[in-house]
């Protein structure tokens, strides 16, 4: 979107998931911009919607927390009619299905990953426009486009734990390197069966990169 509505915040980010052999790690930088100033330094952008399921916000920060909020409400919803955890799988749909009724006025880009007795991990992607995409990692925001042919050629499938917090560590500290609008610090949740970990790395521990 090339204009903000009336005191709407653009989120220029970097968000991150990738499934390892027995979890999925999830990451995302930390600034919030309006334009060209930086209105939030440590922002949280990994976002809790249910027990074992988070997803990652870009796009609209208005726009992606009440998306989020809505969610939420309907897995609360889904687990107390059921009686029975909600899957990734409907927590995904949830969110594709609000972002494609509402593709003309959101502006959301949604990474959703977790845990669930039934799959076990998964991470869908919903970018902009409301498609579904279940990926083993996912991309998102306005620093991926950096770091899609890193990670392309980095990553591998039944990583262990160790390896793929630190693919997911490198990978956002690169795009925050060269994108503008991301930066700040670096925060991680590592979700498996047993519980979520949450990993926060402070800006004078990023790892350092090349910068020309």
């Amino acid at each position: 979107m090339t204009q903000l509505k009336p005191g709407e915040v653009s989120l220029g980010t970097t968000i991150m998931a990738v499934q390892f052999n027995g979890g999925v790690v999830i990451g995302a930088d930390s600034r919030t911009t309006t334009g060209s100033y930086i209105a939030n330094r440590v922002t949280d952008k990994l976002t809790k919607v249910h027990d074992r399921i988070y997803c990652c916000r870009s796009g609209s920060a208005a726009d992606t927390q009440a998306v989020a909020d809505v969610v939420a409400y309907h897995l609360e919803l889904y687990t107390a009619q059921h009686g029975e955890e909600p899957t990734v799988k409907v927590a995904a749909s949830l969110f594709q299905q609000i972002c494609y009724q509402n593709k003309n006025n959101l502006s959301a880009g949604i990474i959703v990953a977790g845990w669930d007795k039934v799959d076990g991990t998964s991470v869908y992607e919903i970018p902009l426009g409301g498609s579904i995409h279940k990926q083993n990692f996912a991309l998102g925001g306005s620093g991926s486009v950096y770091i899609y042919g890193y990670c392309d050629k980095t990553f591998r499938p039944n990583m262990t734990k160790e390896e793929c917090v630190e693919f997911v560590r490198s990978s956002v500290s690169l795009a925050m390197t060269r994108d503008g609008s991301s930066g700040g610090v670096i925060r991680l949740a590592v979700i498996t069966e047993d519980n979520v970990e949450r990993i926060f790395v402070p800006g004078n521990q990023l790892p350092p990169q090349y910068l020309g």
